[in-house]
């Protein structure tokens, strides 16, 4: 079959993705031996017109990170799937819109305006503006125009394999190239559509103990030491666990961190954000609402600090409402 070719494109991206690729330490060497990476913005020189240069098709396997913002990010998209055997969105924020996706409750000029204009996050009393245009070598170079919405690659183009995390933990990766392995040995892929990941919850992995106890409080994780033993829902830190798929190895919560839920929805949830509310309502104090004030009520639910950030950090844009209603 000869050596695979593999590109890795990008949206709006920390290059946390890249990171994870070369934190699967030394398989780097068993990928090098079945595949050439003909574009990785991180890791080689390559320019786009390279990647438009080749036959469509030819590049094997694409692993796509990053969130659709710019009309130049879905250029990128369309571009390396005409090019590509095979699309892997790779990471939250190609699978759900990530932390970007965010963008989702306001407009692109309320952003544009943010980053230049506020006083508070800049000095700019002239109110200069970056042009749209400009010369380079003769050429004319437009900014890409901002998008309405944070988008996930599936949005912009059809996508083979989805392997989600942020960024995606190695040994999900390993996973990956396993199938890559498999796939040069015996020409067999998995169906189309599938999550590389687990197929529960975060909680059925976690090694916590839970007790179904009712919380009546929701700490921010500066705010008190967890008991590294106890579930830490149950213990008032929000966690995700209940509304998020499994496989990441439960990394955080081991490092007594909550779960933030950038693994997406567990199998047969449609919204995470709704799913997680859910749970939540099942243990805020629920045997005693009866008893409690419209204000008690209203100080335990004013605990969850910025409730779309938390609900939905990693997905806004999967969720049913994605957006900003005026």
């Amino acid at each position: 079959m000869g050596k695979l070719k593999i590109a890795i494109a990008i949206g709006s991206t920390c290059m946390g993705c890249d990171m994870s690729i070369i934190d699967i330490n030394e398989r780097i060497l068993e990928l090098h031996e079945i595949a050439d990476i003909v574009f990785w913005v991180l890791g080689a020189d390559g320019k786009f017109a390279d990647i438009e240069a080749m036959e469509d098709g030819e590049i094997d396997i694409t692993l796509h990170h990053g969130t659709i913002r710019t009309e130049e990010h879905v250029h990128i998209a369309k571009l390396f799937r005409q090019k590509s055997k095979l699309m892997v969105s790779f990471g939250a924020c190609s699978n759900f819109g990530g932390i970007p996706s965010l963008c989702n409750l306001t407009t692109p000029e309320a952003i544009f305006n943010q980053a230049y204009l506020n006083p508070d996050y800049n000095t700019n009393p002239e109110g200069i503006l970056p042009s749209t245009e400009s010369k380079d070598d003769g050429h004319t170079l437009t900014l890409p125009a901002l998008l309405g919405s944070g988008l996930r690659l599936k949005d912009v183009v059809d996508v083979d394999y989805f392997i989600p995390g942020c960024p995606p933990e190695p040994p999900l990766i390993g996973k990956l190239l396993d199938v890559v392995v498999n796939y040069v040995k015996t020409g067999e892929l998995p169906p189309k559509g599938t999550i590389i990941a687990e197929e529960k919850a975060e909680c059925d992995e976690c090694p916590r103990i839970r007790k179904n106890k009712m919380v009546d409080h929701f700490y921010r994780v500066y705010e008190k030491e967890p008991d590294p033993d106890r579930c830490l829902l149950e213990q008032g830190f929000f966690c995700m666990g209940p509304a998020t798929r499994g496989g990441c190895g439960s990394v955080c919560i081991r490092a007594n961190m909550p779960c933030r839920g950038c693994m997406g929805p567990p199998p047969g949830v449609k919204d995470q954000g709704a799913k997680m509310m859910d749970a939540i309502a099942s243990i805020m104090a629920t045997e005693r609402e009866k008893e409690m004030t419209e204000e008690e009520v209203k100080a335990l639910i004013d605990t969850i600090p910025d409730p779309v950030g938390t609900f939905y950090r990693f997905g806004l844009q999967n969720a049913l409402i994605n957006h900003r209603r005026d």
